[in-house]
């Protein structure tokens, strides 16, 4: 398995994926989707509510607030040495005590320990104090995964197949890129322009027959975009973690 990486910033990562098949590729997209463990907030208990929504519409937004963490520091509750009690290592506070008027904010949002978890983003609007009202409240996070709820999905990922220009009647490769540069290779960078929707390609070709774009079934191009509070790279890695544990209790139960 070969691995070239086309764009990698802290939120998303772009890559070749060679010498794999569809089912490896279509496990990596679910993991990073729905297994890897995500922190966000779980329960909230409410002291005072005077806004315009209601505590469970607040409690809603709250629990789509991506938290950054350390993976490190916290178990699921179900693993957890207090058995789901609740405790230090399964969970974590966030205090929200705010008068009007004023915009409540993610950065409003005080952690218990902010080394351990803290709101990524501090400009995320969650609700519109006016003159008068007040939001006291303590929201409780806790480790999960995307498919139990969004609120825990790690990433959006997908990958589609390598694509090749083909000879349209011998389904033979075809080296010479066609005009509209559905593939164009600069320096150590891979465009794939119109890849889906160059139908054009199939109706050019300068050897004497028509052009098909085709799938390499070995061969993808992989993306992994964030939306919680770990990197790109953090979600493959664990992804790659979920894999092989997955993998272990398949060799056990055989």
């Amino acid at each position: 398995m070969k691995i070239q990486i086309l764009e990698k910033t802290e939120r998303k990562m772009k890559f070749i994926l060679d010498e794999a098949t569809p089912q490896f590729a279509n496990a990596m997209r679910r993991i990073a989707t729905g297994e890897v463990p995500v922190l966000a907030i779980d329960t909230v208990d409410f002291s005072a509510n005077d806004s315009v929504l209601y505590d469970e519409v607040l409690a809603h937004r709250l629990g789509l607030v991506p938290l950054w963490f350390e993976p490190k520091n916290f178990n699921f509750r179900d693993e957890c040495k207090c058995e789901g009690k609740g405790c230090s290592n399964c969970e974590i506070v966030f205090v929200v005590d705010k008068k009007g008027p004023a915009n409540v904010l993610s950065k409003d949002m005080k952690s218990a320990d902010a080394k351990s978890a803290k709101p990524l983003l501090e400009e995320i609007p969650i609700v519109e104090l006016y003159e008068g009202q007040k939001l006291k409240m303590e929201a409780t996070a806790t480790l999960g995964r995307g498919k139990d709820h969004a609120k825990w999905q790690a990433a959006k990922a997908h990958y589609f197949y390598y694509p090749i220009l083909a000879d349209a009647k011998t389904l033979k490769p075809v080296l010479k890129p066609c005009e509209n540069h559905a593939l164009l290779f600069e320096g150590s960078s891979t465009e794939t322009k119109g890849l889906e929707a160059c139908k054009k390609c199939e109706k050019m070709g300068d050897m004497g027959g028509e052009l098909k774009i085709l799938g390499d079934k070995t061969k993808f191009i992989f993306t992994v975009e964030s939306i919680s509070g770990l990197s790109a790279e953090e979600i493959i890695f664990a992804g790659i973690d979920v894999l092989r544990a997955r993998a272990k209790e398949v060799s056990k139960a055989l």
